[in-house]
């Protein structure tokens, strides 16, 4: 399996620590408000990846965090602190806020086929490992204290910038409009790893420590959850291309300093899902979420299929005209399987295994979604019996978590439900795609005065994203 690896930025083999064993760690949402449909892009690709390691036969172990303190909204520890910006703004506690958008991030999972991690550690939950990892820090002569808080010295690293080469006057804290630089720093690119001392006096969350009472930065609280469940050795660890830096920048500045060697593999980055107007955020107030997509009437797998239509490391644009030909492609893929008919044929493994391969082909590649679902239209084009297609695509959506088979099991008892079509029914069929065809050619008067017939045989239509609906008023 060749994956591309953002610290090396080559594609490489992929070869874990222990054989047959993949450690993942997998950075888990900020729980301030409802996870936007961009950060829900990243973990749809990344249960893809650790789906298509255990189907290749991987025991793969995989740990989340989740960020129910600390985490500011700048890259210089500094700015508003998330969480304590959810508590003002609903009048709730900073672990009620915590506790609804968690309860809420993974139902928005479920919806979406991603499966829940093994561990799913808030970061609340961990400070013991933190302390310890930051005194080692101190012993070690990586960290200092400076006005109350304990910094990270990157001045004692022979290289900080590891994924790209930046210049350091452009990563400054200070130089953006709006980030304000602490002048507790021994050095500009230095961060906090224990706040005893801070702008946020209200701050609810805070615990006894060997520098006094305080609360862990955000970026420690990701070293100190995966060595804990996942070891010294990481293969693997996920994000959004967003994370690159300076949080998975500095969780590799204090877990190498710290253990004294190197500490992960390969860094699996997901490119940004952009809106037309530039890449979304939830600072803005308006975001799009999976219940709103529900509201507007789109299956949430109609938009994993999306996701699943484009490779991981391209940026995405979102916009319901996409949405909508991935809605219609994905219902079409349904309707085909549905067509066919579990009772014909047998499974011949021989005839099924170049199809198979080819799968793996695409998966193999850097994780090529696109071209997996290639395979699967490959294979529906195929000789093989209907059976046998059948079992290929319950194989195959092990991993790419479409319910291809239990979409098209229900079409299909729908329709031996239906009853048989009248004649009545095949011209409002008739009519309903004359209009269709008018609304392509722009030929909205004739569409206007189809819908008109129609409405006066007693016949109400709905266009939605799946297509147009219709029911007898």
């Amino acid at each position: 399996m060749l994956l591309y690896n953002s610290l090396s930025h080559t594609r490489e083999e992929f070869v874990p620590n222990e054989p047959g064993v993949v450690r993942m760690y997998t950075c888990g949402p900020t729980v301030y408000h409802y996870a936007h449909i961009g950060n829900l892009r990243s973990y749809i690709c990344e249960d893809v990846l650790e789906k298509y390691l255990r189907y290749a036969g991987y025991d793969v172990r995989r740990v989340m965090n989740i960020t129910d303190v600390g985490h500011l909204s700048s890259d210089a520890d500094t700015g508003e602190d998330k969480m304590l910006k959810g508590a003002r703004r609903e009048h709730k506690s900073v672990m009620e806020i915590a506790q609804f958008y968690t309860d809420a991030f993974f139902s928005d999972c479920a919806k979406l086929n991603i499966r829940r991690p093994d561990v799913v550690q808030p970061a609340t939950g961990c400070i013991d490992e933190y302390i310890k990892l930051v005194s080692g820090l101190l012993d070690k002569g990586y960290a200092y204290i400076s006005e109350g808080n304990v910094y990270f010295d990157t001045a004692k690293l022979d290289e900080y910038y590891v994924f790209n080469k930046h210049e350091r006057e452009n990563l400054l804290a200070g130089v953006r409009e709006g980030v304000e630089e602490d002048l507790s720093k021994h050095n500009k690119e230095d961060f906090v790893l224990w706040f005893t001392k801070s702008k946020f006096d209200d701050q609810e969350l805070k615990w006894d420590s060997p520098w006094g009472v305080g609360y862990p930065g955000w970026h420690i609280e990701c070293s100190g959850i995966s060595l804990k469940y996942l070891g010294e050795y990481l293969d693997i660890h996920c994000g959004g291309i967003d994370n690159a830096f300076p949080h998975h920048t500095n969780e590799i500045a204090q877990s190498e300093a710290y253990i004294g060697h190197k500490w992960c593999n390969y860094w699996f980055h997901v490119m940004h899902l952009n809106d037309e107007t530039g890449k979304m955020s939830k600072s803005k107030g308006e975001f799009l979420t999976v219940s709103l997509l529900e509201q507007k009437g789109y299956d949430p797998l109609a938009y994993r299929f999306f996701c699943l239509q484009s490779h991981y490391r391209r940026t995405l644009v979102f916009s319901f005209a996409n949405l909508d030909n991935a809605a219609a492609a994905y219902s079409k893929l349904i309707d085909r399987i549905a067509a066919l008919d579990p009772e014909k044929g047998t499974v011949d493994e021989e005839a099924a295994a170049p199809y198979r391969q080819a799968f793996r082909d695409a998966m193999d590649n850097d994780l090529n979604t696109s071209l997996a679902l290639t395979a699967v239209y490959d294979l529906l084009k195929s000789g093989l019996s209907d059976s046998g297609k059948l079992a290929l695509i319950g194989e195959f959506d092990t991993v790419l978590s479409l319910n291809l088979l239990s979409a098209a099991a229900a079409q299909r008892e729908k329709r031996q439900a239906a009853p048989a079509a009248t004649e009545a029914d095949a011209e409002i069929l008739a009519l309903i795609e004359a209009r269709t065809a008018a609304k392509k050619a722009k030929n909205y008067a004739e569409a206007d005065r189809i819908r008109e017939q129609l409405k006066a045989m007693g016949i109400a239509l709905t266009d939605t994203p799946q297509g147009v609906q219709w029911s007898r008023i």
